[in-house]
């Protein structure tokens, strides 16, 4: 008798336990930790699972143990390498392992049970087949295939999973193969020349033949000139390849086939572009940027994740580039990740003109047969594979089977944070346990370090790399802070510039240079406001005023996307008297155009990329100098590299200082000081303005004299000093309900119980900055905790509280969950 098996399964939901299945005995030979198995969880639905462990361990409960009821994979799609990193993620971001293997995985290889059953053409149906049986297996004949509702239905069953269980163990239906892959092979028609035309001969007689088809005669000698008789003796051509390029038509082609002269064939075809303009020299360090490379290295051996702090335009990406090349030349491949893909156009370019068609993309606007054909890619070695992997932060989670370095460019970006859904993962810090697995070198490069990331290198755990100088020295810009409250009282602004802007843009136009301006609010205004009664339009669904956007004629929510037309009236006392307050970037765009009628201005924000290519369009528009004036969002700080920019102005850093949030002055000074470098190129120094109410206030200050450290060490004693991060970690408890009162009662509960465990090391229970979204009342619970090794029981005792809470019969409706090291 063959031994029992079981495994223990990795379902995609978001189940803190495994669950475990016997393996029936003819699947035993071929199963294996990371293949995908098909499983039946509760009593309707199916779902693929990973396998994440084999053992002969009987599960021990008064309960049925169900059998895996097909293999999906040859061999395991996961490695592993990711499996300790999915073990870690779930220990430290308190998530579940169907969290992890859910946000890990494109869609077509996660499956559930709207998949479809169809009937086994191989089965030949026995006389004896009882009648339930023998209905459905007739009703899958006539119609190729069902998904288990309309089998219910046909059946007149809650559950037909019993008769399907019985078809599957006769090898009479198909459960495996449609539920197997969404994804499919991407396939396309080529052209052969048929059998028959196998000789010289035969190929002369078919000529001749169609003298009197001049047409056909031309399509085949066409083709022959392109594949037997070609330089290169290519064994066919792509159909649509040969009708472009011979300028014939299909009509013409389907007759040639229809006589045996050629004949078509579809072969598999990958999606991915691995297209290039070849691979350009790349050209040496200068001494500077040599020095970082050589320093860069020395730390290899140590395991150490290095932070490359060079300021704006001083050559880091030269250095990551010299750095693949070297890893490429080992057989490694290289993780390149970026914040924003979508934002990176200038950044790809330069990879795919370093590395031609090694380098590749995965992000989440592919679709989902494009990220199966990356994962898979990345998995296994090919003939044609790409070796370096550009990606946000879902990139980290692909399976790499030889990583030799991950780079993480503008490493402190709050983009590389996941907030919804589950697991709110850091992008950044799930790299340096990555290349921990896989004794890879990863690099964190940035003009402005995260504080956590610098802490780290006071205290010995990452290597700091510095490159202090301009490329080509060329000069930091001057910074200059201009006074908009003094500006004011003396009546010399200009609509919303200072004098000191106005002139620089002034000066800049006449010299043919080009000029950004950075406002961090998209729209024409803020808020509406009844200019009577004080009245503010606001969102029926999110406690938050709606933004007028003016190309919309309408009211907008940033949160949740209400949107309704512009009101008459004041919606309390009916006065007409409704003004705009504050403004966003639409609203510069057009009082730009007012006061500098000859210059060419445009915006770049999410209302003006939301087309296919239209930042890419905005991108070279700015770069072959075909825009004067660049008016942007965060979009226009993330990178960028343009020639002829003297100007850049930053028209409200107020809005930036007094956020409500511990880090509002060290995201300031990122912001700011990325949003400066931007400013100067080639052989001038370029200025940047800050207007601001503010002028003394320290933060901008250090900016201007470009002083990190100071900024540094003045918040560490604050942080210190109020148990922050990074002296401490946080941890955000989020509760959630659509009923305000209930929501108090069961935060309050909640505190009252996290204040036993942890003391005065809580704040909160209190509602967000917006404490309503999308009907969602939401409150926030921080708990404080020490860097020791009590954190992961701490985190765990924090969970069992959630889940404690959540099962109150009082509480149903309620969401609640953890955020670890919020952003």
């Amino acid at each position: 008798m063959t031994e029992q098996l079981f495994a223990d399964v990795i379902l995609p939901l978001p189940l803190g336990d495994m669950f475990t299945y016997r393996i029936p005995a003819d699947f035993q030979a071929n199963i294996k930790v990371g293949v995908r198995v098909i499983v039946q969880f509760g009593a309707r639905k199916f779902f693929s699972a990973l396998v994440y462990k084999l053992h002969n361990n009987m599960p021990v409960g008064s309960f049925d143990i169900k059998d895996i009821d097909a293999i999906l994979d040859p061999e395991p799609i996961i490695t592993p390498a990711q499996i300790i990193l999915w073990e870690w993620m779930v220990d430290y971001y308190c998530c579940t392992m169907g969290e992890v293997y859910k946000a890990a995985l494109p869609s077509a290889l996660k499956l559930e049970s709207q998949t479809k059953v169809s009937f086994n053409p191989n089965f030949n149906m026995p006389v004896d087949m009882p009648g339930e049986e023998e209905a459905l297996l007739l009703m899958l004949q006539g119609h190729g295939q069902a998904n288990i509702q309309s089998i219910n239905k046909f059946l007149g069953k809650k559950s037909a999973l019993s008769t399907l269980k019985i078809l599957l163990e006769k090898n009479a239906v198909l459960i495996e193969e449609k539920l197997a892959d969404s994804y499919s092979a991407k396939v396309q028609p080529f052209i052969f020349l048929h059998p028959k035309l196998a000789n010289d001969n035969a190929i002369r007689e078919a000529l001749e033949s169609l003298k009197k088809a001049k047409k056909q005669q031309q399509l085949l000698e066409f083709f022959l000139a392109e594949t037997l008789y070609h330089e290169e003796k290519r064994p066919n051509i792509a159909k649509k390849e040969l009708l472009e390029q011979s300028g014939i038509s299909d009509t013409v082609l389907r007759t040639l086939l229809e006589k045996e002269f050629l004949h078509l064939q579809e072969i598999e075809v990958g999606r991915l572009d691995f297209s290039s303009d070849g691979e350009q020299k790349i050209f040496d360090l200068n001494e500077a940027q040599n020095k970082a490379f050589s320093e860069i290295k020395q730390y290899q051996p140590t395991g150490k994740p290095v932070l490359l702090h060079g300021v704006t335009a001083s050559g880091k990406t030269e250095v990551y580039i010299k750095l693949i090349e070297e890893q490429l030349a080992l057989g490694k491949q290289v993780l390149y990740l970026v914040p924003e893909i979508g934002l990176t156009t200038q950044l790809i370019n330069r990879l795919k003109r370093a590395f031609g068609d090694k380098a590749g993309i995965y992000h989440s606007r592919f679709n989902d047969s494009e990220r199966v054909e990356i994962w898979l890619n990345t998995l296994h070695e090919r003939e044609k594979s790409f070796e370096i992997i550009i990606g946000a932060r879902s990139a980290a989670l692909l399976p790499f089977r030889n990583l030799g370095l991950i780079i993480v460019d503008e490493e402190h970006e709050n983009s590389y944070k996941q907030f919804d859904p589950s697991p709110r993962y850091n992008a950044r810090d799930v790299a340096v346990v990555l290349a921990q697995i896989h004794r890879a070198q990863v690099i964190l490069g940035t003009a402005t370090p995260s504080f956590e990331s610098y802490f780290n290198v006071k205290t010995n755990k990452y290597a700091l790399v510095e490159m202090k100088e301009r490329f080509q020295n060329i000069s930091l810009p001057e910074m200059v802070i201009a006074d908009v409250r003094e500006a004011t009282k003396r009546k010399q602004m200009k609509s919303l510039l200072t004098p000191d802007l106005y002139d620089s843009i002034e000066t800049a136009l006449k010299n043919e240079e080009q000029v950004i301006l950075f406002q961090n609010r998209r729209g024409f205004a803020p808020y509406l406001q009844c200019g009577t009664c004080g009245w503010i339009p606001k969102c029926k669904n999110c406690d938050v005023s709606l933004t007028y956007h003016k190309h919309l004629s309408a009211l907008v929510c940033h949160y949740c996307g209400h949107t309704q037309s512009l009101p008459d009236g004041c919606g309390e006392c009916h006065s007409e008297d409704i003004k705009t307050r504050g403004f966003g970037t639409e609203k510069i765009e057009e009082e730009l155009s007012l006061i500098f009628p000859e210059a060419r201005i445009a915006r770049m924000d999410m209302d003006s990329t939301r087309a296919k290519k239209a930042y890419e369009r905005l991108i070279y528009q700015f770069e072959s100098k075909q825009i004067d004036i660049l008016v942007g969002t965060q979009m226009v700080t993330k990178g960028l590299d343009f020639d002829h920019v003297s100007v850049v102005g930053i028209l409200n850093a107020d809005q930036l200082l007094n956020y409500p949030d511990f880090r509002s002055f060290e995201r300031s000074y990122q912001l700011i000081a990325q949003v400066s470098g931007r400013a100067g190129r080639k052989n001038k120094q370029g200025k940047v303005i800050i207007q601001t109410t503010q002028p003394k206030h320290p933060v901008l200050l250090e900016v201007a004299e470009h002083n990190f450290i100071q900024l540094f060490n003045r918040q560490m004693s604050e942080r210190q000093l109020f148990k922050y991060p990074p002296y401490f970690r946080l941890v955000k408890v989020v509760l959630k309900h659509k009923n305000r009162d209930r929501l108090n009662l069961a935060a309050n509960q909640m505190a009252a119980k996290l204040r036993k465990l942890f003391g005065f090391n809580i704040l909160g229970p209190e509602y967000p900055l917006v404490g309503r979204i999308q009907s969602w009342y939401q409150k926030e619970i921080w708990v404080k905790l020490e860097r020791d090794q009590k954190l992961m029981s701490s985190k765990k005792k924090i969970l069992e509280e959630i889940k404690s809470i959540k099962t109150q019969p009082n509480n149903a409706g309620l969401v609640a969950y953890a955020d670890v090291d919020p952003m």
